[in-house]
């Protein structure tokens, strides 16, 4: 009996426990393991009607009526709780996940929530910033794409894309490399056709909709893209049906049919987005531009020309041509590629319907020139050099004139030569006053070939495709020599800067640097000199041993000559300058050294030539670079006041200056 009396009382004990610790432990638990929204009791929410939802969203984001702009939109006859479907109770439950402008429209457009799985190279739940149903369509005021405020009628689908492909930050972002597209767009016949009110003409959707819906919009690597480079012409001629067969049955649309990637589509000629009027002269198959950057790109690359077995030089000998003269001109009824072999449907003139087979080539002419002759026809037109050159008659001509040319203007040279020799000649047998020793004159002369070398390899550098670069160095391996022997001239130029360096250091050598340090009378004979060149001044400056124009030109390629030496040597040995000096160094140092060669070569060319060949006072030129003397009357008219005698002893002044 005391047993179950123990036992009684041990089983209430456990009762009370379960009661006051156990179910309260494990209803907390339970809390925690539940999801966010369940947390409150359904006590907690009150059920709510569509008509409420007025309560509290009154205007839109575009401070206007909800009612209003449901009242105008295609969802007229739906209530809010059909597209906020979990905004039916107070407070508002939110499921993650869950945006009523993409999940909630999918709810009833199953076709096209089928169909909209990516947007160009992103997709569905891998990028944020995809484009959602109301990024494109609206939200509450959302309306057919016939109706003409609807933003997708296709005056305004250029601004509803716009606000992605216009963004920076989201072009920038995710590497969407066309620049502006929408802008140059809206200047394009296409778009220029919308806003006068063509609504066929094409908008961002008929190009870039696949299968005819906007919600298939692929990159152009996807196969079946309307923008893919083998699609184009699918995609163009969805509006120009006769130009897309003209295209297929010509040479270009063989390649692109047989999955060429370099063969032309009709992008690569007339343009993407900004694709303008033939008849524009900016056009790139306008008449006037055609030939040059429309054709020429390909046929004159020399990669297609090797694959497909093409001549090379058809532009230069157009150019050459009278078609291409008169082209040049501006003549826009002359003659040039389309004109003789097509627009679209081009052929090669094997081919019997090509408008450039020889049986067809009176009717391709005659277009322009009636009456014209079947020989007449046959007879080459791409110029008067080349492999276009066929006509026996021209080719004599050529050869006359050829031989003409180098004839009389080789004897012409040779005049000059002959007359310039002898007025040297008579020059020099003048009384002469030495201006250079011999060392001074070596040093000029390093100077002078080194100087030239370098201008002329140097520049070739830069502008190889140049006709200079060209005749020095365009024949095979040239180019490779051409940096030996910029090298070469360069250590001649140091050598000959070291040199007068050390000169300087010389008795004579001193005597020249005084003589040549700028001094303020320097300024003033400036002033003196422009004023008597002006005529406000009856008698020009009398200058001594050095005048200002050889004091400038001194001082300038002293200059120029450490700038270059320093800045080559970082160029010439820039392996082993990169290891220690940072990247900046070296680029600034090519900046420096190119530019200052252009300085340097313009102050020879315009400076220093003009005053020892081209001044009338020192004609035929001042000798002194050749013998290092000159005629003691130029010397007296150039230096009136020069007070001593440049090699051996001072004396009183320029009229006691004796020959030497």
């Amino acid at each position: 009996m005391r047993n179950m009396v123990n036992n009684k009382k041990t089983g209430w004990k456990f009762v009370i426990f379960v009661a006051v610790v156990a179910i309260p432990f494990s209803f907390l638990v339970s809390q925690e393991t539940q999801p966010q929204e369940v947390q409150q009791t359904e006590e907690e929410y009150e059920t709510i009607a569509s008509k409420d939802c007025i309560e509290c969203h009154e205007t839109s984001t575009h401070d206007t009526k909800f009612e209003d702009d449901l009242s105008l939109s295609s969802h007229m006859d739906l209530e809010c709780l059909d597209c906020h479907i979990y905004k039916d109770t107070m407070p508002h439950k939110e499921i993650e996940g869950f945006a009523v402008g993409c999940q909630g429209c999918r709810e009833c457009h199953d076709k096209e929530s089928v169909e909209y799985q990516s947007h160009g190279r992103e997709s569905i739940g891998d990028c944020e910033d995809m484009p959602q149903c109301v990024d494109c369509h609206g939200d509450h005021d959302i309306l057919p794409s016939s109706v003409k405020l609807s933003k997708t009628h296709p005056v305004n689908l250029p601004d509803t894309c716009g606000k992605c492909h216009e963004d920076l930050d989201i072009t920038t972002k995710y590497e969407i490399l066309i620049d502006h597209p929408i802008d140059i767009y809206q200047n394009s016949v296409h778009g220029q056709a919308t806003k006068g009110g063509i609504y066929v003409a094409a908008t961002c959707n008929d190009c870039h909709s696949t299968e005819g819906t906007a919600h298939k919009i692929f990159s152009p690597g996807y196969p079946d893209s309307t923008i893919n480079h083998f699609n184009i012409p699918k995609t163009c001629g969805k509006c120009h049906k006769g130009v897309e067969q003209d295209f297929w049955e010509g040479i270009h649309g063989e390649l692109v049919a047989r999955g060429e990637t370099d063969a032309p589509v009709c992008t690569n000629c007339h343009g993407e987005h900004g694709i303008i009027s033939p008849s524009d002269p900016r056009s790139p198959v306008s008449r006037s531009r055609v030939a040059e950057i429309t054709c020429s790109p390909c046929h004159e690359s020399i990669q297609l020309t090797e694959k497909y077995g093409l001549s090379g030089g058809h532009l230069t000998s157009f150019i050459d041509s009278y078609h291409g003269l008169k082209s040049k001109a501006g003549d826009l009824h002359v003659a040039n590629c389309a004109s003789c072999h097509g627009v679209h449907r081009i052929l090669p003139s094997r081919d019997p319907t090509s408008t450039i087979n020889p049986e067809n080539l009176k009717v391709t002419c005659g277009e322009c020139h009636p009456g014209i002759s079947a020989e007449m026809a046959t007879t080459p037109i791409h110029g008067v050099s080349g492999e276009g050159l066929q006509t026996p008659a021209a080719g004599v001509v050529k050869t006359i004139y050829i031989i003409a040319i180098f004839v009389i203007i080789g004897l012409m040279a040779l005049y000059c030569l002959i007359d310039l020799f002898r007025q040297l000649v008579l020059v020099m047998k003048k009384p002469q006053v030495r201006r250079m020793t011999i060392g001074e004159l070596w040093q000029h002369t390093f100077l002078m070939v080194s100087f030239i070398v370098l201008v002329i390899s140097g520049f070739a550098l830069r502008y190889s495709d140049s006709v200079i670069a060209r005749l020095f160095f365009g024949w095979e391996g040239g180019f490779e020599l051409r940096g030996i022997i910029h090298r070469v001239a360069a250590s001649v130029m140091i050598f000959a800067t070291v040199w007068h360096t050390i000169y300087l250091f010389t008795r004579r050598g001193k005597r020249f640097f005084a003589d040549m340090f700028p001094k303020m009378s320097d300024f003033t004979e400036f002033i003196q000199r422009v004023l008597f060149n002006l005529g406000l001044r009856k008698e020009p400056p009398c200058f001594k041993r050095f005048s200002f124009v050889e004091k400038a030109e001194y001082w300038a390629l002293l200059w120029g000559n450490v700038v270059m030496i320093l800045t080559g040597i970082l160029l010439w040995f820039d392996n082993f300058f990169v290891s220690f000096l940072p990247k900046g160094v070296l680029d600034v140092s090519l900046v420096i050294h190119f530019y200052e060669a252009i300085l340097a070569s313009l102050a020879i060319l315009i400076w220093h030539l003009y005053a020892t060949l081209f001044n009338p006072a020192v004609y035929p030129m001042n000798p002194s670079w050749l013998t290092g003397k000159m005629p003691r009357d130029m010397y007296k008219h150039e230096h009136p006041c020069a007070t001593v005698e440049e090699v051996k002893t001072p004396v009183a002044d320029a009229s006691e200056i004796t020959e030497d």
